[in-house]
């Protein structure tokens, strides 16, 4: 064996073609890893057993092994960028917009390649190891895309990068946009992007989302677009997106991404659409920090929470995911890329606070998002055959790394260990009792 962690506690199903993760095991395991980097076995764990004399071993000590985190939405080109060339003083999407606007005429492959490795580190060292990734494909260089392309083939042995070929300022009402999304797919996008609620019309968002889809039926791709990404009630290209994926055949090999119009539809619109979108099998992906600070600046009081409908599509059998999307850019100052953050936060947002829900945001950042990704069984999952990618937490529980905020003991990337985090507990010298360790574990006295 190459390695064997001892002793870990899996979830029950950790494998996209199976479903989301229900909770973790009761009893313990061994996952052992061969020469090839991946899963040879998983045995129960026998604590007489003598541990093996030659590979690595990990001693899990009962913490939780899952498959790795899942990032279904990040813009790696414009990371990194926050007030450059000046801040985004509105704090709203469509100055965002403009900044980036003037930002992207000063890109160069070296400075993309920078920022866009940098995250990465950020995201492999917090157990991310698969990462969809929107590029900006309205500047008529194509010199992020171009980066990104070389990023991917850089970091292809220890992580998975899909680039979405992204209209950032549209592909029928920007110059030239349908020929420069058509040359990003001959450069080598996985995915194709629109952003219909931006265009000049809604024929023209119509007319977007018909080309994205038949640029994806030309070349066997998935679509993934900023869909209704606007507090405007009467934005409603989801409603397009799905029936496209529904009659061409595309189904989950779509998604789309915010839909935060959603949060202002009425409750018969609403209805109507759940089932559309239950139907047509596309994907959702709210993310939390970007629709929460960018939506509702229009509103007095009360104002919109700005998120798409996610507890209700959820209920409706609906894919979502949840992603963070910016990192120090000019739709959000903050970030660090760390998915259980975004759980969290999600968590609240989108009020996933029962005792069956909370688990929910960790599979929305794990399971639900490998789906978005079109991962398969054979590439995700702590199943004997698959690639030994996974992260082990110091906690028992999904609703544990969630609440506490953990950082991954070990990320194992195809067998070979790709960051480990040393535990650092909290000394505290309280009143009358000898000093102790705090690790925010719950311990009834």
């Amino acid at each position: 064996m190459r390695m064997i962690v001892r002793g870990a506690r899996l979830l029950h199903t950790t494998s996209p073609s199976t479903g989301p993760s229900t909770g973790p095991a009761t009893s313990l395991s061994d996952v052992e890893v061969g020469e090839d980097g991946r899963i040879a076995r998983v045995i129960p764990y026998d604590d007489q057993k003598e541990p093996p004399a030659t590979g690595v071993l990990i001693e899990a000590h009962g913490g939780l092994l899952s498959a790795p985190f899942v990032e279904p939405h990040i813009h790696l080109d414009t990371a990194l960028t926050v007030g450059e060339p000046r801040p985004n003083a509105s704090g709203t999407l469509w100055e965002g917009i403009a900044c980036w606007s003037e930002r992207k005429r000063t890109l160069t492959r070296e400075d993309v390649i920078a920022r866009a490795s940098e995250v990465l580190r950020w995201q492999a060292a917090q157990g991310v190891l698969h990462v969809r990734t929107h590029c900006d494909v309205t500047d008529p260089s194509l010199t992020a895309l171009d980066a990104l392309l070389e990023v991917r083939d850089r970091v292809r042995d220890v992580m998975t990068l899909q680039i979405v070929a992204f209209p950032q300022e549209g592909v029928v009402s920007f110059p030239g946009g349908e020929e420069l999304l058509r040359e990003a797919v001959a450069r080598g996008a996985d995915v194709i992007g629109a952003i219909p609620h931006f265009e000049d019309t809604r024929e023209d968002g119509v007319a977007s989302l018909h080309t994205a889809f038949a640029l994806a039926e030309e070349h066997g791709l998935r679509v993934d677009a900023h869909c209704d990404e606007i507090d405007d009630e009467q934005s409603r290209f989801v409603e397009v997106l799905a029936t496209l994926a529904l009659r061409s055949g595309l189904r989950e090999r779509a998604t789309a991404s915010h839909t935060t119009a959603m949060g202002s539809y009425n409750g018969a619109y609403s209805y109507k659409l759940q089932r559309l979108l239950a139907r047509s099998g596309i994907n959702l992906v709210s993310n939390p920090f970007a629709n929460l600070g960018l939506q509702g600046r229009f509103d007095d009081y009360p104002k919109r929470r700005g998120l798409t409908q996610v507890k209700e599509m959820l209920a409706a059998g609906v894919n979502v995911a949840f992603g963070h999307d910016d990192v120090m850019d000019p739709w959000n100052a903050l970030g660090t890329a760390n998915p259980l953050q975004t759980a969290l936060v999600g968590l609240y947002a989108a009020q996933l606070t029962g005792a069956d829900e909370i688990p929910l945001a960790f599979s929305m950042v794990t399971d639900r998002a490998a789906r978005v990704l079109g991962l398969s069984a054979a590439e995700y999952g702590i199943t004997a055959g698959a690639p030994a990618s996974f992260v082990l937490l110091p906690v028992p529980s999904p609703e544990e790394a969630v609440r506490r905020q953990v950082r991954p003991r070990y990320v194992v990337s195809r067998g070979s260990v790709l960051a480990e985090t040393p535990p650092a507990p909290t000394r505290l010298n309280w009143p009358g009792e000898p000093p102790s360790e705090v690790d925010f574990a719950r311990r009834l006295r």
